[in-house]
């Protein structure tokens, strides 16, 4: 008669056909989470902090706010937007945010502190333009290029500035749509207007 041995013993099992479908379904399911989840938050889930006032009172210094990249990816920004962008492409400054208020083929001037675009007065939300900057000429804008101003007009840097200028659309990182509690202010979606 002879005695089992001691040690480990190896069987072949055959893998059932069942499980193998539902793991791969589990694991094909997952992955597309992932996914999507990434596909969200890329396009419509980066977010940046407002630094300094020149929006007010639309949004607060230190607000965060979230962005769509995948806004303009049909369409470009049109007036009202408020947009993220890298002022001339400096990846080693912070994201500007502004409203845009003309669009490739408007003229810009600004004049007795007023906008004008296309020779129509824009200012009903501004106060009285102290420094009209680059806009003291008339400037026609190029088919990619976006001229855009903070809501509280006296207060920072825009396209009048002539380190900024018109934001070319490729600089465009994406529209504000939504902002998050900042003291007072209340958290909700960002609204178009001009």
């Amino acid at each position: 008669m002879s005695r089992p041995s001691a040690g480990l013993s190896f069987r072949k099992k055959k893998l059932d056909g069942t499980r193998f479908q539902e793991v791969t379904k589990y694991v094909f399911g997952i992955l597309a989470a992932i996914l999507f989840a990434m596909f969200l938050t890329y396009n419509f889930g980066m977010k940046t902090s407002v630094i300094g006032n020149s929006m007010e009172p639309t949004l607060e210094n230190g607000q965060t706010v979230f962005y769509s990249r995948l806004s303009y990816l049909f369409r470009q920004p049109r007036v009202g937007d408020v947009i993220v962008f890298l002022p001339n492409g400096n990846k080693y400054t912070h994201y500007y945010v502004k409203r845009v208020v003309a669009v490739p083929g408007d003229t810009i001037l600004i004049n007795n502190g007023e906008i004008l675009v296309n020779g129509e007065a824009v200012n009903g939300e501004y106060d009285k333009i102290q420094d009209a900057g680059i806009a003291e000429n008339e400037i026609t804008l190029a088919d990619d290029e976006f001229f855009v101003v903070g809501d509280n007009i006296n207060s920072g840097e825009d396209s009048r500035s002539g380190n900024i200028g018109p934001v070319n659309i490729s600089l465009i990182e994406g529209r504000v749509w939504f902002k998050i509690k900042s003291g007072d202010n209340m958290t909700g979606f960002v609204k178009r207007s001009l």
